[in-house]
C-alpha cells in the first residue's frame, strides 16, 4: 500500500542487515510489550476480588475499565507525533515509567474512584508505549523481515497477558488483589535502566538531529549506512503536521479503513479482556479459576500469531486478516449461545483470542507497512488511538448489558457485528491495493506508448 521513492540513505536503512543490534531492539520492545499486555488486563483480573473486598457490584467497575481505555487513547495519540518529532527512545522510557509507577500505586487504591484514577494514568503509559515499540522495531528491521519481526515483537504483549494470568491464578489466593498490581508495576520499573543503556534511538531521528554524534556514527556503521551519505541528511523525517500527512499522497482511504478495522476489533478485544474474568466468575468459577480460563484468550492470540505470520507472508496481510477477523463470529457465538463446562470453555475462548488478538497483531504490522517511515509512528499511533475509542466502547457496552440483567455469557454476542465490520474494512484494503496496482500499470503503459 505504501509506494514511495527512497533516497540512498532510506534504501540502505530499508535493506539493513539483521544482526545483534536489531535482535536487541526487538527483544527489548517485546519485553515492553509483555509488561503492557499484563498491565492491560490487571484491572479485569482484579475486579472479581475487588468486588468482594469493597462490597460493590461488578458493573460499578465499568468506569475503571473505560477510563483505562481513555488513558490508552490519550497515550497513543500523543506518543506517535511526539515520537516522530522528539525521538522515540525518551517517549518509550517515559511511557514505561508511567506503567510501573501507577501500577504500583494501584495496589494502594481504596475505592472505585481511586482505582479508576490510577488505571487512567497507567493507561497513558500503555498507550504511549505501543506505537513507539512498533516504530523502533520497524526502524531496526530490514524491509524483507519487518512484518514478521513486528508480529513477533507484539507476541510479547499476548505472552505477557497469558503468563500474567497464570501467575495471578497462583498468587491471588495467597497474597490478595494487591499482588496483581505489584506484579504488574515492579518489573517495568526494573526494565527502565536497561532501556536507557541498551536501547538505541531511531536511526532516522539520529541522522536528522545528531548526525555528528559518535553514537550515531557507530550505529550507522552497523546498519551499513555511509557516513558521507548520512551527512546529506537525505532521510525521511516528519516535516509539518504528521497527522495531516496520513491523508495525503493517496493514504486517506487507507487511513480511514485501518481506523475502522482497529476500532471494531479493539472494541471486541477490550470487551473480552476486561469482562471475561468477571463473566466466568458470575458463571460459577472461583476468581482464580476465572482468571486462569480467561488467560486462554491471550494464549489464543499467541498461537494465532504463529499461524498468521507465515500465512500473511504467503498470501498477503489483508487477505489473511479479513478471514481471521470474520472467524471471530463463530467463536463469539459458541461462547454466547452455549454453556460449556470446564475445561471445554477454554476452546472457544482460545479461538476468540486467536481471531481478535492474533488479527490485531497482524493489523499492527499491516499499518506499519502502510505508511512511509517519516510518519510511521504517527500512523500506527493514531490507528491504535482511534482503535482505543473502540476500547472505550467495549467495556462500557459490556457493563451496560450486565447491569440490564443479560445472562453473563450472552453479553459477548454483541461482538459479532464489530468482527464483521473489521473483516469488511480489511477486505476493502485488498480492493484499494488492486486499484493502485492497476493505476501504476496503466501509467507505465501510457509512458511506453
Amino acid at each position: 500500500m505504501n509506494v514511495e521513492v527512497r533516497s540512498p540513505v532510506e534504501e540502505a536503512l530499508e535493506n539493513q542487515p539483521f544482526g545483534a543490534l536489531q535482535l536487541r531492539v526487538v527483544l527489548l520492545c517485546a519485553l515492553v510489550q509483555a509488561f503492557d499486555g499484563f498491565d492491560l488486563g490487571t484491572i479485569g483480573m482484579a475486579a472479581p476480588s475487588l468486588s468482594k473486598a469493597w462490597g460493590v457490584p461488578p458493573p460499578q467497575f465499568t468506569t475503571a475499565f473505560v477510563m483505562s481505555s481513555v488513558g490508552i487513547l490519550f497515550g497513543a495519540l500523543l506518543s506517535g507525533p511526539l515520537g516522530d518529532r522528539f525521538g522515540r527512545k525518551p517517549l518509550l522510557i517515559l511511557s514505561v515509567g508511567f506503567i510501573g509507577l501507577f501500577s504500583v500505586a494501584s495496589a494502594f487504591a481504596w475505592s472505585v474512584p481511586s482505582i479508576t484514577a490510577m488505571r487512567f494514568l497507567t493507561g497513558i503509559g500503555i498507550g504511549g508505549a505501543m506505537p513507539v515499540t512498533v516504530a523502533l522495531t520497524s526502524d531496526y528491521s530490514p524491509l524483507s523481515r519487518r512484518g514478521t519481526l513486528i508480529m513477533l515483537m507484539f507476541c510479547g504483549n499476548t505472552l505477557g497477558g497469558f503468563l500474567g494470568g497464570q501467575l495471578v491464578a497462583q498468587i491471588l489466593p495467597i497474597f490478595g488483589w494487591q499482588s496483581i498490581f505489584l506484579a504488574g508495576g515492579i518489573p517495568p520499573l526494573v526494565l527502565i535502566p536497561f532501556l536507557m543503556f541498551y536501547l538505541p534511538e531511531s536511526p532516522r531521528f539520529l541522522i536528522a538531529h545528531r548526525a555528528d554524534a559518535e553514537v550515531t556514527k557507530r550505529i550507522l556503521v552497523r546498519l551499513n549506512v555511509s557516513a558521507q551519505a548520512a551527512a546529506t541528511k537525505l532521510v525521511d523525517v516528519a516535516k509539518g503536521n504528521p497527522v495531516g500527512q496520513l491523508f495525503t499522497g493517496g493514504l486517506a482511504l487507507v487511513t480511514v479503513l485501518l481506523w475502522v478495522a482497529f476500532f471494531a476489533n479493539l472494541l471486541n478485544m477490550y470487551l473480552f479482556s476486561y469482562w471475561m474474568p468477571t463473566v466466568l466468575n458470575l458463571s460459577g468459577f472461583k476468581p482464580e479459576t476465572a482468571v486462569f480460563y480467561a488467560s486462554m484468550f491471550q494464549l489464543g492470540g499467541i498461537l494465532s500469531c504463529l499461524l498468521l505470520g507465515p500465512l500473511m507472508d504467503r498470501f498477503g496481510a489483508a487477505r489473511v486478516l479479513a478471514l481471521s477477523f470474520a472467524s471471530g463470529v463463530v467463536f463469539v457465538l459458541l461462547i454466547g449461545l452455549t454453556s460449556l463446562p470446564a475445561p471445554w470453555i477454554m476452546l472457544p475462548i482460545l479461538g476468540a483470542g486467536g481471531a481478535m488478538i492474533g488479527s490485531q497483531l497482524g493489523a499492527n504490522a499491516m499499518a506499519a507497512a502502510a505508511y512511509p517511515a517519516r510518519i510511521r509512528s504517527t500512523g500506527v499511533g493514531w490507528a491504535l488511538g482511534v482503535g482505543r475509542l473502540g476500547g472505550i466502547a467495549g467495556p462500557a457496552i459490556g457493563g451496560g448489558l450486565l447491569a440490564l440483567g443479560l445472562p453473563p455469557n450472552q453479553i459477548f454476542l454483541c461482538a459479532c457485528g464489530p468482527a464483521l465490520i473489521a473483516a469488511c474494512a480489511t477486505a476493502f484494503l485488498i480492493v484499494k491495493a488492486a486499484r493502485d496496482r492497476d493505476v501504476v500499470v496503466a501509467a507505465a503503459q501510457t509512458r511506453a506508448v
